[in-house]
């Protein structure tokens, strides 16, 4: 297991990042002044993004349904846990989006590599009402879609 998103599981059955890049920004506003330099003052935290680049490659490394879940799961709109391998927790994301690129196809069009890309967005600001539940349509997806994985 690489990382969990709720209940996702990355890892080499469903999907296998290659690279996380992580962006965290803070705020600052400046305000002119005259004669001097402009007066600066933190406002706070700004967005915090993870981006997760890899290559699925059906039949050896992952499974096609898995971008599938993560669709529905992004669907929902809720935000999700997000837990390292190591154990380590990340907070409370979002997905907010998934790019897709079919590449190297079979005779009846079904693609032997995808390259995808899952964004995401921090949003821990103390609201449950957002967190995401497994009771529902999406954790029957999960369930349905990758079996015993979960």
């Amino acid at each position: 297991m690489m990382m969990t998103l709720g209940m996702f599981v990355f890892g080499l059955p469903t999907l296998a990042y290659q690279e996380l890049q992580r962006t965290t920004e803070w705020r600052h506003s400046s305000t002119s002044r005259i004669g001097t330099n402009p007066a600066s003052q933190f406002l706070g935290r700004g967005e915090d993004t993870i981006t997760l680049p890899g290559t699925l490659l059906p039949g050896l490394v992952g499974s096609p349904l898995s971008l599938d879940v993560l669709r529905k799961m992004a669907d929902t709109g809720k935000a999700w846990p997000l837990i390292g391998g190591t154990g380590r927790i990340y907070g409370t994301w979002v997905i907010t989006s998934i790019s897709e690129t079919q590449q190297v196809f079979f005779e009846d069009g079904t693609p032997r590599r995808y390259e995808f890309t899952i964004s995401l967005k921090r949003i821990d600001d103390g609201r449950i009402d957002m967190l995401g539940s497994l009771i529902g349509s999406v954790g029957g997806i999960l369930r349905g879609a990758l079996g015993g994985l979960l």
